[in-house]
């Protein structure tokens, strides 16, 4: 886990889920750096990716959101990152 990572996790943690443009004005990451570590996060399975649904045309739009079971884990690893984010990682 580094800096960016950390901010996009203080950004879902209060659980409602957020767009990618939403989060990108949160963070103020340039969009590469927000997608790179949005997949990291996805790929670990702290962060979940929702299509939503939407009428119409065009691309389809995602939420992010952090993963129901790690809400917790996430927050106390925020908190005291020293003691927690190894638990995090390792799942412990």
């Amino acid at each position: 886990m580094d800096f960016f990572d950390e901010r996009i996790l203080e950004a879902l943690k209060e659980g409602s889920p957020r767009t990618f443009p939403a989060l990108l004005g949160q963070v103020g990451f340039s969009h590469n750096t927000l997608q790179h570590h949005l997949e990291r996060l996805t790929a670990k399975r702290l962060v979940i990716k929702q299509k939503m649904r939407v009428n119409g045309f065009g691309r389809p739009r995602f939420t992010y959101q952090i993963l129901r079971g790690s809400r917790k884990q996430v927050t106390n690893a925020l908190e005291d990152p020293k003691s927690s984010w190894l638990r995090l990682l390792l799942g412990g």
